[in-house]
Protein backbone atom coordinates (compact mmCIF):
# COMPACT_ATOMS: atom_id res chain seq x y z
CA UNK A 1 0.00 0.00 0.00
CA UNK A 2 0.97 3.56 -0.78
CA UNK A 3 0.31 6.82 1.07
CA UNK A 4 -0.93 9.36 -1.05
CA UNK A 5 -2.14 13.13 0.17
CA UNK A 6 -5.35 14.00 -1.43
CA UNK A 7 -7.32 17.51 -1.32
CA UNK A 8 -10.77 17.73 -2.11
CA UNK A 9 -13.38 20.41 -2.16
CA UNK A 10 -16.27 19.22 -0.40
CA UNK A 11 -19.72 20.67 -0.04
CA UNK A 12 -21.33 21.61 3.47
CA UNK A 13 -24.15 19.26 3.34
CA UNK A 14 -25.96 16.40 5.02
CA UNK A 15 -24.40 12.84 3.64
CA UNK A 16 -21.59 14.47 1.67
CA UNK A 17 -18.69 13.29 3.48
CA UNK A 18 -19.99 9.28 3.30
CA UNK A 19 -20.26 10.02 -0.47
CA UNK A 20 -16.55 10.71 -0.58
CA UNK A 21 -15.82 7.64 1.64
CA UNK A 22 -17.87 5.38 -0.87
CA UNK A 23 -16.27 7.10 -3.77
CA UNK A 24 -12.69 6.15 -2.31
CA UNK A 25 -13.72 2.83 -0.96
CA UNK A 26 -14.73 1.96 -4.73
CA UNK A 27 -11.49 2.68 -5.86
CA UNK A 28 -10.65 -0.13 -3.27
CA UNK A 29 -8.62 2.79 -1.39
CA UNK A 30 -9.02 3.16 2.42
CA UNK A 31 -8.97 6.86 4.11
CA UNK A 32 -6.55 6.90 7.18
CA UNK A 33 -7.16 10.10 8.17
CA UNK A 34 -9.22 13.90 7.46
CA UNK A 35 -9.21 17.48 8.65
CA UNK A 36 -10.00 20.96 7.05
CA UNK A 37 -6.94 22.72 5.64
CA UNK A 38 -8.60 25.33 3.98
CA UNK A 39 -11.30 28.08 4.44
CA UNK A 40 -14.71 27.98 2.60
CA UNK A 41 -15.03 29.24 -0.64
CA UNK A 42 -18.11 31.21 -2.15
CA UNK A 43 -19.77 28.15 -2.55
CA UNK A 44 -19.56 27.09 0.82
CA UNK A 45 -17.24 24.02 0.13
CA UNK A 46 -14.14 23.39 1.93
CA UNK A 47 -10.50 21.93 1.65
CA UNK A 48 -10.56 18.81 3.27
CA UNK A 49 -7.29 17.06 3.10
CA UNK A 50 -6.72 13.14 3.24
CA UNK A 51 -4.36 10.86 4.14
CA UNK A 52 -5.71 7.99 1.54
CA UNK A 53 -4.17 4.08 1.44
CA UNK A 54 -3.62 3.07 -2.53
CA UNK A 55 -3.20 -0.21 -3.54
CA UNK A 56 0.80 -0.80 -5.08
CA UNK A 57 -1.04 -2.32 -7.95
CA UNK A 58 -3.68 0.62 -8.36
CA UNK A 59 -3.22 3.82 -10.29
CA UNK A 60 -3.54 6.95 -8.04
CA UNK A 61 -5.49 8.11 -11.52
CA UNK A 62 -8.17 5.47 -10.64
CA UNK A 63 -8.87 7.62 -7.19
CA UNK A 64 -8.94 10.67 -8.23
CA UNK A 65 -11.56 9.54 -11.42
CA UNK A 66 -13.80 8.00 -8.54
CA UNK A 67 -14.38 10.74 -6.61
CA UNK A 68 -14.77 13.34 -8.98
CA UNK A 69 -17.50 11.38 -10.68
CA UNK A 70 -18.84 11.85 -7.54
CA UNK A 71 -19.17 15.48 -7.96
CA UNK A 72 -16.08 16.25 -5.43
CA UNK A 73 -13.38 18.29 -7.07
CA UNK A 74 -9.80 16.82 -6.32
CA UNK A 75 -7.82 19.71 -6.47
CA UNK A 76 -4.38 17.88 -5.01
CA UNK A 77 -3.21 14.75 -5.48
CA UNK A 78 0.92 13.96 -4.03
CA UNK A 79 2.67 11.17 -2.22
CA UNK A 80 2.81 11.56 1.43
CA UNK A 81 5.05 9.87 4.28
CA UNK A 82 4.26 7.09 6.90
CA UNK A 83 5.17 9.95 9.36
CA UNK A 84 2.53 11.92 8.43
CA UNK A 85 -0.14 9.77 10.00
CA UNK A 86 0.14 11.44 13.81
CA UNK A 87 -2.92 13.60 14.80
CA UNK A 88 -2.63 16.92 13.80
CA UNK A 89 -3.80 18.50 17.05
CA UNK A 90 -0.92 16.36 18.71
CA UNK A 91 1.31 17.36 16.96
CA UNK A 92 0.30 20.83 17.14
CA UNK A 93 0.44 20.98 20.84
CA UNK A 94 4.13 18.92 20.82
CA UNK A 95 5.02 21.50 18.62
CA UNK A 96 3.91 24.09 20.98
CA UNK A 97 5.54 22.64 23.86
CA UNK A 98 8.75 22.84 21.99
CA UNK A 99 8.44 26.25 21.20
CA UNK A 100 8.13 27.44 24.96
CA UNK A 101 10.65 25.57 25.88
CA UNK A 102 13.11 27.43 23.17
CA UNK A 103 11.98 30.09 21.06
CA UNK A 104 14.33 29.99 19.00
CA UNK A 105 13.22 26.35 17.25
CA UNK A 106 9.64 28.26 15.65
CA UNK A 107 11.50 28.32 12.56
CA UNK A 108 11.81 24.71 12.51
CA UNK A 109 8.28 24.04 14.29
CA UNK A 110 6.86 26.02 11.76
CA UNK A 111 8.08 23.95 9.00
CA UNK A 112 7.09 20.83 10.62
CA UNK A 113 3.64 21.63 11.30
CA UNK A 114 2.83 22.64 7.77
CA UNK A 115 4.78 20.07 6.24
CA UNK A 116 7.24 22.21 4.36
CA UNK A 117 10.89 22.63 4.17
CA UNK A 118 13.04 25.91 5.27
CA UNK A 119 14.51 27.38 1.70
CA UNK A 120 17.33 29.36 1.85
CA UNK A 121 16.19 33.23 0.71
CA UNK A 122 19.15 33.19 -1.71
CA UNK A 123 18.86 30.00 -2.79
CA UNK A 124 17.39 29.22 -6.39
CA UNK A 125 13.82 28.75 -7.35
CA UNK A 126 13.54 24.53 -8.03
CA UNK A 127 9.78 25.00 -8.55
CA UNK A 128 7.10 23.55 -6.28
CA UNK A 129 5.28 26.72 -3.82
CA UNK A 130 6.81 28.82 -1.53
CA UNK A 131 6.02 31.33 1.26
CA UNK A 132 7.50 34.01 3.57
CA UNK A 133 6.44 34.01 7.03
CA UNK A 134 8.23 37.19 8.98
CA UNK A 135 9.71 35.65 12.61
CA UNK A 136 9.79 38.88 14.26
CA UNK A 137 12.69 41.00 12.30
CA UNK A 138 13.58 37.94 10.40
CA UNK A 139 11.79 36.90 7.27
CA UNK A 140 10.77 32.42 6.51
CA UNK A 141 10.55 31.13 3.92
CA UNK A 142 8.94 27.92 3.29
CA UNK A 143 8.27 25.65 0.41
CA UNK A 144 6.61 22.14 -0.50
CA UNK A 145 5.29 20.59 -3.78
CA UNK A 146 1.67 21.70 -2.81
CA UNK A 147 -0.13 25.18 -2.18
CA UNK A 148 -0.56 26.93 1.67
CA UNK A 149 -3.89 27.47 2.65
CA UNK A 150 -5.11 30.30 4.88
CA UNK A 151 -6.17 28.19 7.55
CA UNK A 152 -2.73 26.51 7.85
CA UNK A 153 -0.89 30.01 7.51
CA UNK A 154 -3.14 30.81 10.59
CA UNK A 155 -1.65 28.31 12.70
CA UNK A 156 1.94 28.94 11.67
CA UNK A 157 1.24 32.51 12.49
CA UNK A 158 -0.64 31.46 16.18
CA UNK A 159 2.88 29.37 17.04
CA UNK A 160 4.94 32.09 15.72
CA UNK A 161 3.34 34.63 17.88
CA UNK A 162 3.63 32.10 20.70
CA UNK A 163 7.30 32.38 20.31
CA UNK A 164 8.03 35.75 19.84
CA UNK A 165 5.85 36.34 23.40
CA UNK A 166 7.90 34.17 25.17
CA UNK A 167 11.38 35.67 23.51
CA UNK A 168 10.46 39.20 25.05
CA UNK A 169 10.38 37.55 28.31
CA UNK A 170 13.76 35.47 27.94
CA UNK A 171 16.77 36.94 29.30
CA UNK A 172 18.98 39.06 28.18
CA UNK A 173 21.66 36.60 26.47
CA UNK A 174 24.31 39.16 26.79
CA UNK A 175 25.97 39.26 30.53
CA UNK A 176 25.60 36.16 32.91
CA UNK A 177 21.64 35.42 33.38
CA UNK A 178 21.05 31.61 33.28
CA UNK A 179 18.31 30.25 30.49
CA UNK A 180 15.68 27.52 31.75
CA UNK A 181 15.63 25.07 29.01
CA UNK A 182 13.31 22.51 28.99
CA UNK A 183 13.86 19.06 27.06
CA UNK A 184 11.81 16.48 25.52
CA UNK A 185 11.17 14.45 28.14
CA UNK A 186 10.40 16.89 30.91
CA UNK A 187 13.85 16.83 32.64
CA UNK A 188 15.00 20.69 32.76
CA UNK A 189 18.56 22.10 32.75
CA UNK A 190 20.08 25.60 33.09
CA UNK A 191 22.18 26.79 30.10
CA UNK A 192 24.51 29.96 30.55
CA UNK A 193 28.21 31.18 29.70
CA UNK A 194 31.25 29.38 30.73
CA UNK A 195 33.32 30.45 33.60
CA UNK A 196 36.73 29.69 33.79
CA UNK A 197 35.87 28.50 37.55
CA UNK A 198 33.62 25.78 35.77
CA UNK A 199 36.70 23.75 34.72
CA UNK A 200 36.12 21.35 37.63
CA UNK A 201 32.57 20.56 36.20
CA UNK A 202 33.62 20.28 32.68
CA UNK A 203 36.78 17.95 33.17
CA UNK A 204 34.28 15.62 35.44
CA UNK A 205 31.53 15.84 32.25
CA UNK A 206 34.47 14.78 30.23
CA UNK A 207 35.37 11.89 32.33
CA UNK A 208 31.88 10.38 32.76
CA UNK A 209 31.13 10.38 29.10
CA UNK A 210 31.28 6.99 27.43
CA UNK A 211 34.50 6.31 25.13
CA UNK A 212 32.37 6.63 21.85
CA UNK A 213 30.75 10.13 23.07
CA UNK A 214 34.12 11.18 23.54
CA UNK A 215 35.56 9.89 20.17
CA UNK A 216 32.71 11.56 18.81
CA UNK A 217 33.54 15.49 20.11
CA UNK A 218 37.28 14.88 20.22
CA UNK A 219 37.95 12.19 17.49
CA UNK A 220 39.32 10.18 20.71
CA UNK A 221 37.82 7.78 23.26
CA UNK A 222 40.68 8.87 25.77
CA UNK A 223 39.65 9.49 29.58
CA UNK A 224 42.24 12.55 30.22
CA UNK A 225 42.11 15.70 28.76
CA UNK A 226 45.02 16.71 26.64
CA UNK A 227 47.38 19.74 27.97
CA UNK A 228 45.06 22.43 26.28
CA UNK A 229 41.86 20.93 25.49
CA UNK A 230 40.11 21.86 28.95
CA UNK A 231 41.04 25.73 27.76
CA UNK A 232 39.59 25.02 24.64
CA UNK A 233 36.76 23.48 26.45
CA UNK A 234 36.26 26.47 28.65
CA UNK A 235 36.35 29.10 25.28
CA UNK A 236 39.49 30.51 27.13
CA UNK A 237 42.03 29.84 23.93
CA UNK A 238 39.18 31.72 21.82
CA UNK A 239 37.96 34.87 23.95
CA UNK A 240 35.08 35.12 26.36
CA UNK A 241 31.23 34.38 25.13
CA UNK A 242 32.20 31.23 23.40
CA UNK A 243 31.38 28.46 25.40
CA UNK A 244 27.77 27.40 26.41
CA UNK A 245 27.43 24.96 29.42
CA UNK A 246 24.30 22.89 30.16
CA UNK A 247 24.28 21.88 34.36
CA UNK A 248 21.87 20.07 36.26
CA UNK A 249 18.68 22.45 37.45
CA UNK A 250 20.28 23.00 41.21
CA UNK A 251 23.86 23.76 39.16
CA UNK A 252 25.91 20.84 40.73
CA UNK A 253 26.42 19.04 37.42
CA UNK A 254 27.60 19.33 34.09
CA UNK A 255 25.66 17.65 31.79
CA UNK A 256 26.46 19.28 28.29
CA UNK A 257 28.82 21.76 26.88
CA UNK A 258 29.11 23.29 23.14
CA UNK A 259 31.89 25.45 22.05
CA UNK A 260 33.22 27.71 19.29
CA UNK A 261 37.23 28.08 18.11
CA UNK A 262 37.39 30.63 15.45
CA UNK A 263 39.83 31.56 12.53
CA UNK A 264 39.49 34.76 12.67
CA UNK A 265 38.46 34.41 8.84
CA UNK A 266 34.46 34.54 9.14
CA UNK A 267 34.91 30.50 9.70
CA UNK A 268 34.44 29.20 13.06
CA UNK A 269 34.41 25.30 14.54
CA UNK A 270 31.45 24.31 16.13
CA UNK A 271 31.80 20.91 18.82
CA UNK A 272 29.62 19.91 21.49
CA UNK A 273 29.54 17.40 24.30
CA UNK A 274 26.66 15.75 26.10
CA UNK A 275 26.51 13.18 28.92
CA UNK A 276 25.40 9.86 27.64
CA UNK A 277 22.29 10.05 29.84
CA UNK A 278 21.54 13.24 28.88
CA UNK A 279 21.56 12.13 25.06
CA UNK A 280 18.48 11.95 23.16
CA UNK A 281 16.07 14.85 24.96
CA UNK A 282 17.45 17.70 22.41
CA UNK A 283 20.21 19.14 24.56
CA UNK A 284 22.81 18.57 22.23
CA UNK A 285 20.16 20.65 19.42
CA UNK A 286 19.61 23.08 22.06
CA UNK A 287 23.11 23.68 22.56
CA UNK A 288 24.48 23.85 18.91
CA UNK A 289 21.52 25.81 18.36
CA UNK A 290 22.63 28.59 20.80
CA UNK A 291 26.45 28.86 20.00
CA UNK A 292 25.44 29.11 16.06
CA UNK A 293 23.42 32.19 17.56
CA UNK A 294 26.58 33.43 19.09
CA UNK A 295 28.75 33.22 15.92
CA UNK A 296 25.95 34.84 14.15
CA UNK A 297 26.01 37.78 16.50
CA UNK A 298 29.65 37.79 16.59
CA UNK A 299 29.81 38.54 12.58
CA UNK A 300 31.06 34.67 11.77
CA UNK A 301 29.56 33.37 8.27
CA UNK A 302 30.33 29.88 8.77
CA UNK A 303 30.35 27.06 11.14
CA UNK A 304 32.73 23.99 10.24
CA UNK A 305 33.33 20.61 12.12
CA UNK A 306 34.78 17.30 12.12
CA UNK A 307 33.62 14.35 12.20
CA UNK A 308 34.87 10.41 11.14
CA UNK A 309 33.22 8.90 8.18
CA UNK A 310 31.20 6.43 10.01
CA UNK A 311 29.74 8.83 12.48
CA UNK A 312 26.44 10.52 11.40
CA UNK A 313 24.95 11.98 14.69
CA UNK A 314 27.39 15.16 13.76
CA UNK A 315 25.36 15.70 10.14
CA UNK A 316 22.41 15.16 11.91
CA UNK A 317 22.66 17.02 15.15
CA UNK A 318 23.29 20.46 12.70
CA UNK A 319 20.25 19.35 10.16
CA UNK A 320 18.11 19.37 13.63
CA UNK A 321 19.47 22.95 14.58
CA UNK A 322 18.52 24.46 11.33
CA UNK A 323 21.50 23.91 9.60
CA UNK A 324 22.21 22.90 5.95
CA UNK A 325 25.38 21.13 6.35
CA UNK A 326 27.42 20.49 3.30
CA UNK A 327 31.03 17.77 3.74
CA UNK A 328 34.10 16.61 2.29
CA UNK A 329 36.22 13.75 3.02
CA UNK A 330 40.20 14.80 3.77
CA UNK A 331 42.79 12.68 5.06
CA UNK A 332 40.34 10.10 6.37
CA UNK A 333 38.50 12.76 8.17
CA UNK A 334 34.75 14.37 7.59
CA UNK A 335 34.75 17.97 6.96
CA UNK A 336 31.89 19.64 7.79
CA UNK A 337 30.50 23.16 7.24
CA UNK A 338 26.95 24.95 7.64
CA UNK A 339 26.67 28.89 6.23
CA UNK A 340 24.97 30.98 8.90
CA UNK A 341 21.87 33.31 8.45
CA UNK A 342 23.18 36.77 7.99
CA UNK A 343 22.78 38.97 11.57
CA UNK A 344 19.20 40.96 11.84
CA UNK A 345 20.08 44.62 12.27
Amino acid sequence: MALWRVHVQLEDRPGRLGELATAVGAASCNIISLHVVGEPADDGSITDELLVKVPESADPATLVEAVENAGIPCTLLVRADATELSDPATTALALARMVAADPGSAPRAVATMLRARLVDPAAEDHGGHTHVIRVGAQQLRLGRAWPFTATELSRAAALLELATQLAMRAPARSGSPDRILLLRDGSQVRMRPVDPADAPLVAALHARCAPESRRSRFLSPTRQLAPGELEVLLGEASGSGRAVLAVTADGGSAVGIANLDGDGLGSVRAAVLVEDAWQGRGLGTALLRRIAEMAVEQGEAELTGVARPDDLGVTRLLRRAGLRPSAEIVDGEVRLRAPLPAPVA
